[in-house]
């Protein structure tokens, strides 16, 4: 998805950035605990909130369905508000495209073995290794390798937590 086809600049009209639309799913539990995926990419490994692409024809949150219900196994139901909002334009970041938005929503659930449709192999051909629920304190503690996606993950989920629902989505860096 392109966010349009050209881009003003200093007066030029300039071809826009070719982004990959995706949406992510905030999964967070009764123990407010954060479901993330273990993502595997070849220069790091990341924690990632579950979710993908947008498919042609596909509205954002039924994409945040299939694509929750494909890595993680739950279904996802009512209207999952729209919490935050990330734009990052940087080529190879998303493999054919200039770079990638996410809509991350909110999904409350009940704590469940995660287990979803698409099987390792698959899995692993999206870069994703594991499932982990994280409490708040483990990711503001975590001095491991890995890093959280997306950064500053810690702060966005404390002020989530304790502040509610945003009015409007938040927007998040890198």
């Amino acid at each position: 998805m392109s966010v349009s086809p050209h881009a003003e600049r200093n007066g030029t009209t300039m071809p826009a950035a070719h982004l990959r639309h995706s949406v992510r799913a905030l999964v967070l539990d009764e123990q407010q605990r954060v479901l993330l995926c273990r993502c595997v990419l070849p220069e790091a490994v990341v924690w990632i909130a579950p979710g993908g692409g947008i498919e042609e024809g596909e509205t954002p949150r039924a994409a945040l369905r299939r694509e929750v219900r494909e890595e993680v196994g739950l279904a996802v139901e009512g209207t999952p508000p729209h919490v935050w909002h990330q734009e990052i334009v940087a080529p190879g970041h998303a493999e054919g495209y200039d770079g990638v938005i996410n809509d991350y929503f909110l999904v409350r659930t009940r704590a469940f073995r995660p287990h979803g449709a698409l099987s390792e192999a698959e899995l692993a051909a999206e870069n994703l290794a594991g499932f982990r629920w994280w409490r708040l304190d483990e990711i503001e503690g975590y001095r491991g390798p890995d890093f959280f996606g997306p950064s500053g993950m810690a702060a966005l989920l404390s002020a989530l937590l304790t502040g509610g629902v945003p009015d409007r989505p938040v927007l998040v860096g890198p």
